[in-house]
């Protein structure tokens, strides 16, 4: 390898434990490059950088004898299996360690779980058994310039389970830094992130990437490779890309040839998209329409016009209060936009309304004209609710084994996984949703097989397939590209525009706020009052 080179991959196919994932990818890093990974969800882009990471391999494709040497495969790396990705997916898997080794029954107690202190120093010395003692270097973490610079200082003694999905990105950041790993990935790192995290992120970039540029050969740091599903709030110091498409390298080179390719492909796609949106539509009301069957027994429970209230209500964990004397109404047919920053109570909110933050059993919390605790299920209220969210993606990653089809029909019975055998009407009806969102002749594939947008792209739909009374959405356009991106959007202005479902929507994306969204709910930490309630104009 050339000393200039850091990567190399030629004529190589990437396979799995399942076998070949990608035919044939071409290309190579330098120093002085900084390279962008994009494309389409499905693309190749995940299985590209899980490669890189070693979770798959490169292999030599066969040549016939006499090849040119452009030909002959080849996969050289000077960063070896010194390689780290922070991603949605690796905050996702986190998590359901946290789960595992939740004691809290053992222990009669609420389990807090290892601190972002205790997670950090793990490459620093220290053990992930618990109750072992931390290293010398913990007492002074707060010091390191990697923590600064990933802005984790304020929330290292924090539980991980406790974090916002922004916090806990960080704190994998910060880790990875700290790992002394060589390349690191940076897969979607701006998804669901506020304008401070951003802004903390857009400074580590800046940093990092400029040694990266002037080909430093200072190892403090890692060379960084960043993956994007959407080519939006692209750093400055990114200057080439490589985008996969159809399982195969379709762009290869400088960004600014990229950027124009992409403006021809915009003007394109502007030329069809409006028709391919009325189309879109049309479909949408034919197949809710066709399955009213289902979703008027679903929705024959007559509810109040409060679908859900809080009074007074305060939750937390320890010293670190979460939301304080939050009163607040949503009434049917009030879309509502919750906004705040990282850490804010977003998520905490939603959980209260869905009955996975078991602090809502002694607070004042009112669904659909019952206090919850009052005596009903959580199957009698999740049958009112469709939901969209983080925790509910790292659960049915947990069952990744299930098809596509039981994954839609599950959103019927408010189950993770399918336990009863689906009717032909139920599967005749998945199929539709299926095809309506992209996925025809695909019903059979696992949800595991997917890549993390597309597994995002199939929950919204489960939640959406049974017309609700409340949508409940937690930065549901994580991890979409951009045609997944504008159908959802489509999808979820349909579904409020039919009167039926009322909106809950969490995005720190303006560019996702749908019009339909007019009342506001916004958080302010450490204020007092620590919300307020706006109307949008």
């Amino acid at each position: 390898m050339e000393a200039s080179h850091q990567i190399i991959v030629r004529n190589c196919c990437i396979r799995g434990s399942d076998g070949m994932r990608l035919q044939r990818v071409d290309w190579q890093m330098n120093e002085g490059e900084a390279w962008l990974v994009t494309g389409p969800n499905g693309g190749g882009k995940a299985e590209f950088i899980r490669a890189l990471a070693g979770e798959l391999s490169f292999g030599g494709n066969e040549v016939p004898p006499g090849a040119a040497a452009e030909d002959v495969p080849c996969y050289e790396s000077v960063f070896g299996s010194s390689v780290a990705i922070v991603s949605l997916e690796a905050a996702a898997a986190l998590i359901e360690e946290e789960r595992a080794r939740d004691e809290s029954e053992i222990l009669n107690r609420e389990d807090e779980g290892r601190t972002g202190r205790q997670y950090i120093c793990e490459v620093l010395g220290g053990s992930s058994r618990k109750g072992a003692p931390l290293p010398p270097i913990a007492a002074r973490l707060e010091t390191l310039p990697q923590v600064k610079l990933c802005g984790v200082e304020g929330i290292l003694d924090r539980g991980l389970r406790y974090m916002s999905t922004g916090e806990i990105r960080r704190t994998l950041l910060c880790r990875a830094l700290l790992s002394g790993c060589r390349l690191l990935v940076l897969s979607d790192p701006f998804a669901g992130l506020d304008a401070q995290s951003r802004r903390i992120l857009r400074e580590f970039f800046g940093t990092v990437v400029g040694r990266q540029l002037a080909a430093s050969k200072d190892d403090s740091f890692p060379r960084i490779i960043l993956r994007m599903e959407r080519y939006c709030e692209i750093p400055d110091g990114i200057n080439r890309v490589l985008e996969f498409s159809g399982g195969r390298v379709s762009f290869a080179g400088p960004r600014g040839d990229y950027e124009a390719l992409l403006a021809r492909r915009q003007e394109e796609r502007a030329a069809v998209r409006e028709a391919a949106r009325k189309d879109f539509l049309a479909s949408l009301q034919r197949i809710r329409s066709e399955s009213g069957a289902l979703t008027d027994s679903i929705n024959s429970t007559p509810v109040p016009d409060s679908l859900i209230s809080f009074h007074g209500v305060n939750v937390g964990w320890g010293d670190h209060q979460v939301l304080a004397n939050l009163n607040w109404e949503v009434r049917r047919g009030e879309h509502w936009l919750i906004r705040g920053p990282n850490g804010s109570g977003k998520t905490t909110i939603l959980e209260l309304i869905t009955g996975d933050n078991m602090q809502v059993f002694r607070e004042d919390v009112r669904l659909f004209g019952k206090r919850r605790g009052s005596g009903e299920t959580i199957w009698d209220i999740k049958r009112q609710l469709g939901i969209v969210s983080y925790r509910l993606h790292v659960e049915y990653r947990m069952v990744g084994g299930t098809d596509l089809r039981s994954v839609i029909v599950s959103g019927f019975h408010d189950s993770i996984g399918l336990y009863e055998p689906p009717t032909d009407f139920e599967l005749a009806v998945a199929d539709a949703w299926l095809k309506l969102a992209g996925f025809a002749g695909r019903g059979g594939e696992t949800f595991s097989s997917l890549s993390y947008g597309e597994q995002r792209a199939i929950l919204i739909v489960r939640a959406a397939v049974k017309s609700p009374r409340v949508l409940v959405l937690d930065e549901p356009c994580h991890g979409l590209d951009e045609d997944y991106r504008s159908k959802i959007l489509d999808l979820l202005e349909t579904v409020a525009s039919t009167g039926t479902t009322t909106l809950l929507h969490v995005t720190h994306d303006p560019t996702e706020v749908l019009a339909c969204e007019r009342h506001i709910l916004e958080l302010h930490p450490g204020e007092n009052p620590m919300y307020q309630i706006l109307t949008a104009p």
